[in-house]
């Protein structure tokens, strides 16, 4: 079995996506969970996590909502506001939904790369810890050094970079993000998404012209601390399901069945909390979120 361990979806009209506009013509579209299953099953991907596209709680509900509906969302990573005076209240009463397991701040579009490490948000980075969410880093090779004093600070805080850290692949980027990820696989517990890469490349990349980068996290990580994640469909403003999952067996071939096994199933079982792939459905929040 695999896991998709990181895609979207979305309903436009909703209108909280900031980034997503006409410009990113190929994926300027509705794209339920469905769409997902109808990329993702054919190549026996039976469950996936969830993961915020918009900063807003508003799209966690919604997000939630569609894991209660979806017996193949096994898990959620949702956003809540880490600078609300209440967010440690929000984030107690969130976790509650047994299909939440993570939180995504939006570092990437953030001005300030070391935002995250104010003391402000402390509350509410305990109050994670606390509820045994997953921290998700979508940052890129500015914040790499910010996220290693983050996991300093928080041990007990699973940390899981998405996209291998976003290095900027098109323009061949290699120094500082190779060692900025080199100090956090030693230095620290983190775990690494194998993911976006492709995207990372520029549009219609070449055939294996991210392996260099892939074969660093999985080098720096292992294979207990890495966990694949298709990132459809922003994928498609690069490529396919099918390429990004070809160039993941490619990339993967020469490893043992169990540490592939590993890397496409079992750590984002383990990282994420997983439930199995069956199980009750038809739960609905526990308690009202704000529509904002």
């Amino acid at each position: 079995m695999t896991i998709d361990a990181h895609f979207h979806c979305w309903q436009l009209a909703r209108g909280d996506y900031g980034w997503l506009t006409p410009a990113l013509a190929p994926i300027y579209r509705d794209v339920a969970v469905s769409d997902w299953q109808a990329e993702s099953a054919p190549h026996g991907v039976t469950g996936g996590v969830l993961v915020q596209a918009a900063p807003t709680e508003a799209e966690t509900a919604f997000l939630l909502a569609q894991a209660d509906a979806q017996p193949a969302v096994l898990g959620v990573v949702g956003w809540l506001d880490l600078a609300a005076g209440d967010a440690p209240a929000r984030i107690e009463r969130l976790a509650r939904h047994p299909r939440l397991k993570g939180l995504r701040p939006m570092l990437q579009d953030m001005m300030d790369a070391e935002w995250i490490l104010q003391p402000a948000l402390d509350p509410a980075l305990r109050a994670m810890v606390d509820c045994g969410l997953v921290f998700d880093a979508l940052v890129k090779p500015v914040h790499l050094a910010h996220i290693l004093t983050l996991a300093g600070r928080y041990p007990s805080l699973r940390i899981v970079i998405d996209h291998a850290g976003k290095p900027d692949i098109a323009a061949g980027q290699w120094q500082p993000w190779a060692d900025g990820m080199v100090r956090l696989a030693s230095q620290t517990g983190a775990c690494c998404k194998l993911s976006g890469l492709l995207t990372e490349a520029g549009p219609t990349p070449a055939p294996g012209v991210v392996h260099a980068w892939a074969r660093h996290v999985l080098a720096c990580f292992g294979t207990d601390r890495l966990v694949w994640g298709s990132d459809w469909p922003v994928l498609e403003v690069a490529g396919s399901y099918a390429q990004w999952w070809a160039e993941t067996r490619q990339l993967l071939a020469s490893l043992s069945p169990q540490a592939q096994d590993a890397v496409m199933d079992g750590n984002a079982r383990r990282i994420y909390r997983l439930p199995a792939a069956t199980g009750i459905r038809g739960m609905n929040l526990p308690f009202p979120l704000d529509q904002n």
